[in-house]
């Protein structure tokens, strides 16, 4: 059993420690974006360093109180509330925000985790390198919160998830102790990944301080298209055919229903359509080229190749690095409509790329047998990550549906785990899908992550309640 992080303990803590690194906790550390869960914490904690932390965690041990680790508040399944319980100490990185080397010449660079993803895209940039990973949040969201749920983007079918993106860990562990794994090695073939194990883990194996991250030459030349495509086979069709006539420089494929646009109409959001009238599917392709390559030249190829198969309609390529920039805020912008409309469910799922379009054509009418909802899918086609969000009829809230939501998100998890694919691609378990794991995951992987949860952290004092409940 775990104790609540009160008065008394909070007291303790703040005299081993500098002053004004322990606060009562304000509204933002207790809220996630969706709004579905309120946390409780004693306090929260802000350490400058690693060996801070380390502090922290050691005492939290000795006294069995539940440490959240808090990055930028942006993760959507609920990993950094705690909605109950004995009061846990909520662990803030926001404070540790340095850049600690760029090595250029390594493609190589040193953050601490508290540095915004905005900031460690900066750093790179200034020393003519990219950071390649790309999300919605990337102002709010920090690297360590990144890390921990091994965070996607739009850019994973040119560069990888965030485990891809990084070569080593500094990491406070359970038992307060520093692990400093903070190497700039591409092969270091020295036993078990404890990197890949923390990575992903959601803190509930450790606490990431700092990570060692792989950056990229930046690309001379950018473009980018929006074309109409038939349906969603026509687009895998027309990724194949990108793929071949692009190849490494295809950075990203994007797959949009005309829902999404619809939604930032209705929702109040000023964009001007990439495409009139919107047809009901399209797609964004986006290259990045080195120097003396032709980004519109390439994009012009492909949509001459899709036309001639009978894949795209109608489409129009950026002339501009504004026009492209328009382009990639519709598409960034429309989790914001989402939000605006309320959903009924949301799902964050991965398929193989050859059973979206099964999974699409069964989906839509199971889901009508419950009632007048409108779909929104779209994501990451290139790594067969789609967001499949399902909102009310026009003049109903969400509210009105909520005697069908569960029946819903188990009947599209359902048909994701019957054809081979997963419930969580790029968000992570959280708390939210606890019970969706159990359900849905392999008894002897959940088996071995249990093993290790409790050799890692036998006290069960790592954001209690995440992942494994």
């Amino acid at each position: 059993m775990l104790n609540p992080a009160d008065p008394a303990f909070v007291a303790a803590l703040a005299a081993q420690l500098p002053p004004e690194t322990l606060k009562a906790p304000e509204p933002r550390y207790l809220e996630e974006p969706r709004g579905r869960w309120h946390g409780v914490a004693g306090a929260v904690a802000l350490p400058r360093t690693a060996e801070e932390v380390a502090v922290i965690v050691r005492a939290c041990g000795a006294n069995r109180v539940g440490i959240v680790p808090w990055g930028g508040g942006t993760g959507l399944v609920g990993g950094q509330v705690m909605p109950a319980g004995p009061l846990p100490l909520i662990l803030s990185l926001e404070r540790m925000n340095r850049v600690r080397a760029v090595h250029a010449e390594e493609n190589v660079m040193l953050v601490e985790a508290g540095v915004t993803l905005t900031a460690a895209r900066a750093a790179a940039a200034a020393e003519a390198r990219l950071f390649p990973l790309a999300l919605a949040s990337e102002g709010s969201c920090r690297i360590g919160g990144n890390l921990s749920t091994n965070a996607g983007g739009v850019n994973v079918l040119r560069y990888g998830n965030a485990r891809d993106l990084c070569l080593g860990l500094e990491a406070v562990l359970p038992d307060g102790r520093i692990w400093h794994g903070l190497k700039r090695l591409r092969k270091d073939n020295t036993g078990y990944d404890l990197r890949g194990l923390l990575i992903g883990a959601e803190g509930t194996l450790g606490v990431i301080t700092a990570a060692s991250l792989r950056l990229f030459p930046r690309p001379a030349r950018e473009g980018a298209a929006v074309l109409a495509v038939r349906d969603p086979a026509a687009a895998l069709a027309l990724m194949a055919l990108a793929q071949g006539i692009a190849g490494e420089t295809l950075s990203a494929f994007e797959l949009i229903h005309r829902q999404g646009l619809d939604f930032l109409s209705e929702t109040g959001f000023v964009f001007r359509p990439p495409l009139e009238p919107l047809p009901d599917w399209m797609v964004l392709i986006d290259l990045g080229l080195s120097v003396g390559d032709d980004p519109e030249a390439r994009l012009v190829r492909i949509f001459e190749a899709g036309m001639a198969a009978g894949l795209v309609g109608e489409g129009v390529i950026a002339q501009s690095e504004a026009q492209r920039a328009a382009f990639w805020a519709i598409r960034e912008t429309i989790p914001l409509a989402n939000r605006r409309i309320g959903a009924i469910s949301s799902h964050d799922i991965s398929l193989p790329l050859s059973e979206i379009p099964g999974f699409l054509d069964r989906a839509g009418p199971a889901l009508t047998a419950l009632g007048d909802m409108r779909v929104n899918c779209f994501g990451h086609l290139g790594d067969g990550n789609l967001h499949f969000n399902l909102f009310p009829a026009r003049g109903r809230t969400a509210a009105d549906y909520r005697a069908v939501r569960d029946r819903a998100r188990t009947l599209v998890h359902d048909l994701v785990d019957g054809l081979g694919g997963s419930i969580s691609a790029e968000h992570g378990i959280g708390r939210l899908k606890v019970d969706d794991l159990v359900r849905y995951g392999d008894p002897a992987r959940l088996a071995a992550m249990r093993a290790i949860k409790a050799a890692l952290d036998p006290l069960g004092i790592m954001n209690p309640g995440a992942v494994l409940g």
